[in-house]
């Protein structure tokens, strides 16, 4: 059977753990772009998963929402939000692409490894830039193409393997028809924001976490040297692209 995320088939990522070194690495950046944390602001955060990142972020803000399409997750939500007695976040079932918040609500958005997934990504990146106040700032991280291995899976049979090498090197076309998500270039994602009106303003490859090296010591020494920084300038040692924009001018 032929199978492509270009169809109206939804293929649903799996949200990072609070302790993942990947999100780390993504609030380690929010938190040093100038002004984008404000604890005079309201953040949204669409496709929140479990809310590694939101919960971790609501008290650097004066309030956070999370929206999800899975409810399963925002269950896991409001039992951390629970558990960690947080009193200014809250989250709602809600499909990007079709958005039940608010327009021009909130002041700033994040959306993490989402817009891959949707069925149609121009509406979900509408969805993102309507719930966003005129002077609002924005930042999105989506998979980096140039990553040596395909993160989010293949079709391919015989291969359970989850992290296929160089497959999202293929040229799009293909890769469209074997892949379970799409990627994206520095170029593809800031010409997807452009469209619909955001002015981007910084773009950045987010390096790898390398959390799936299991062997600790080598773990350390891989995040103490080739992939120590956060960001970096190489392609190929970045597992995601991010890419903050506002609607407007502040």
């Amino acid at each position: 059977m032929n199978r492509t995320h270009n169809t109206s088939e939804v293929v649903p990522g799996i949200p990072a753990e609070f302790g993942d070194f990947i999100v780390t690495r993504r609030l380690n950046i929010l938190r040093r772009h100038a002004g984008f944390v404000n604890n005079e602001l309201a953040c949204l955060d669409a496709g929140c998963g479990n809310g590694a990142s939101l919960l971790q972020l609501a008290n650097e803000f004066r309030e956070c929402h999370g929206v999800d399409a899975n409810p399963d997750y925002i269950d896991q939500v409001h039992r951390a939000v629970r558990d960690r007695s947080v009193v200014n976040c809250t989250a709602a079932t809600d499909n990007l692409c079709n958005t039940v918040v608010e327009p021009e609500s909130f002041d700033r958005v994040i959306s993490f490894e989402v817009i891959e997934h949707l069925p149609d990504e121009l509406a979900g990146v509408r969805s993102l830039f309507r719930v966003l106040k005129p002077t609002g700032r924005i930042a999105v991280s989506v998979p980096n193409k140039w990553w040596v291995f395909e993160t989010h899976g293949t079709w391919l049979p015989l291969l359970p393997w989850h992290r296929v090498p160089l497959v999202s090197w293929l040229p799009s076309p293909l890769h469209s028809r074997i892949a379970k998500a799409r990627i994206y270039t520095k170029s593809r994602i800031t010409k997807l924001l452009s469209q619909v009106g955001f002015r981007v303003t910084d773009v950045m490859y987010v390096t790898a976490p390398m959390d799936r090296l299991t062997f600790e010591p080598l773990q350390t020494l891989a995040r103490k040297s080739v992939f120590g920084r956060d960001t970096t300038r190489i392609p190929m040692l970045a597992t995601s692209i991010m890419v903050f924009a506002t609607k407007g001018t502040e």
